[in-house]
């Protein structure tokens, strides 16, 4: 007699509440501010997600706009997901990167001078599974945190700019 396999639904992660989510935003801009940049940025490894300081110019405004970002390698190019926090609207530095995709990012190495595109389908496919492993052993399942959005979550390629 065969038996019934119940197959549950993965759950939804629980993300803290927004504020949190802010709070740890302010507090990783502010250790980067208040130690000139020797903290608050780190190199990415095969396995782990970097960090970098993004600095777009606003769509709206024209004015300069740093953030600090998650990032993988990918050769010569560094890889973004664009999440505001699995929060439904898109993050303002990818609206911005839109509107002006020439861009300078701080890693703990250098300034590179960068050009940012969307990653096309084939491309979306590679990338999003390259960053599960790293996202996935740092916070949980990728696809879990995404389903948590209406749309798909763009993926960010940053190409270095021709001197």
């Amino acid at each position: 007699m065969a038996r019934a396999v119940s197959v549950e639904p993965k759950k939804a992660p629980r993300l803290p509440p927004r504020w949190v989510i802010r709070t740890v935003w302010a507090a990783h801009r502010a250790l980067y501010a208040v130690t000139g940049g020797r903290l608050g940025l780190k190199s990415a490894t095969p396995d782990r997600f970097g960090t970098l300081r993004l600095r777009t110019i606003g769509r709206r405004t024209g004015e300069e706009r740093k953030v600090i970002v998650g990032y993988l390698k990918d050769g010569p190019n560094l890889v973004l997901v664009a999440m505001n926090g699995w929060a439904e609207p898109a993050p303002a530095w990818w609206l911005n990167l839109q509107a002006h995709p020439d861009t300078t990012v701080e890693l703990r190495e250098g300034s590179r001078e960068m050009t940012a595109r969307v990653a096309n389908t084939d491309e979306w496919s590679r990338l999003w599974a390259k960053s599960a492993g790293p996202w996935t052993a740092a916070f949980g399942d990728l696809d879990s945190y995404a389903a948590l959005r209406s749309r798909k979550t763009p993926v960010v390629i940053l190409e270095p700019r021709p001197r």
